[in-house]
């Protein structure tokens, strides 16, 4: 478990970026099953030719600068968890910030845990800020579509995430009041450095996966903070699939109305890195001051960190000040199996 830091950190400003085509889950079963499959989810987000990773983050990044309103040369930190970097050698974390205009004066580098690579590096972050080495601290959870062909991931792996600046407590639109993290060696996801795909143990992606590691990360964090579900106005868990998070939210005793904001996984997919992250874009985008958030991410392997967060009254002039996740998610362009697999670059050409 993490203490408070020495001083009090919060987010500052937050961007989500979902990428345009859709591809229904009904097409993918109509390639692999005739139909015959029902999928979890209506439509899949799916990057295009010129979407990657790197660019998705950028454009999150620009969202939370503009809802931070500080100069980009005061961030001291980016960095970016992902399961799909573009390169395995060169850090994304560079890219995003010369993008946004952030270097040279800053730290940049990627992190990994699966699922929960992006809430890592905000942990990371807030440890940055809350031992005052920063005032600013850009994180990310990003992912691109992945999922081999036919496999049960396709219909649920999507694309999109979001990104948050962390600071002084005292210019935040939430405040994080405490985090901390519930790990073990678990392995039901996974992916070697020498495969494309990544290959599951489906037995153990429920138990002892995921619910072995969300509801007691969410029960410690309720013990810690001497709270209730009736205590907070949202909830925010991640989302591989609709039936995992409303199952384990019912399991805690939240109520439907809890969590339905930030239950995005139905329209845009699993976006890996940026699952949890992106719901909590989606309830920010929402927010009223004084409201509370409880969000716990998963990450395969396996772990999950738990977040409890006071919204300010500074959220309010945030909001409009960029795109909010719900516009991203409502500009769709439905694309077919055939085009999906030419954007994924499904098919070898050379």
């Amino acid at each position: 478990m993490f203490n408070q830091p020495l001083r009090p950190v919060g987010i500052i400003g937050y961007g989500a970026y979902v990428p345009r085509y859709r591809l229904p889950g009904s097409e993918i079963s109509r390639v692999w099953t005739e139909g015959n499959s029902k999928s979890p989810v209506r439509d899949k987000a799916v990057p295009g030719l010129d979407e990657d990773t790197a660019t998705m983050s950028i454009e999150a990044a620009r969202n939370a600068l503009a809802r931070a309103d500080i100069d980009p040369q005061r961030i001291r930190a980016v960095w970016v968890g992902s399961e799909s970097h573009p390169y395995a050698v060169k850090p994304t974390g560079t890219i995003v910030a010369e993008a946004i205009g952030a270097t040279p004066g800053v730290l940049a580098a990627d992190w990994q845990f699966a699922c929960k690579a992006g809430t890592e590096a905000m942990q990371a972050g807030l440890g940055f800020v809350g031992s005052a080495m920063a005032d600013y601290v850009l994180t990310i959870g990003m992912d691109t579509a992945q999922g081999r062909p036919g496999d049960a991931l396709e219909y649920t792996a999507g694309a999109g995430g979001a990104a948050f600046i962390l600071g002084p407590a005292a210019e935040a639109v939430a405040v994080i009041e405490r985090t901390l993290s519930y790990v073990s060696d678990t392995t039901d996801f996974w992916r070697r450095p020498s495969t494309h795909y990544p290959s599951h143990a489906e037995r153990f992606s429920g138990d002892p996966g995921y619910f072995g590691h969300i509801i007691p990360a969410a029960e410690a964090m309720m013990a810690t903070m001497g709270t209730t579900p009736a205590d907070y106005d949202h909830v925010v868990f991640h989302q591989p699939n609709p039936k995992f998070p409303t199952r384990a939210l019912a399991d805690l005793g939240f109520q439907p109305e809890q969590w339905q904001q930030g239950l995005l996984v139905a329209e845009i997919g699993n976006t890996y890195a940026g699952s949890a992250m992106i719901g909590l874009a989606a309830v920010l985008d929402n927010a009223q001051p004084g409201e509370r958030i409880l969000v716990v991410s998963y990450g395969s392997g396996a772990g999950s960190d738990a977040f409890d967060l006071r919204v300010t009254e500074r959220i309010s002039e945030a909001q409009g000040r960029a795109p909010s996740t719900r516009d991203y998610i409502r500009r769709r362009v439905p694309i077919d199996y055939a085009q999906y697999a030419r954007l994924r670059r499904k098919l070898a050409t050379q």
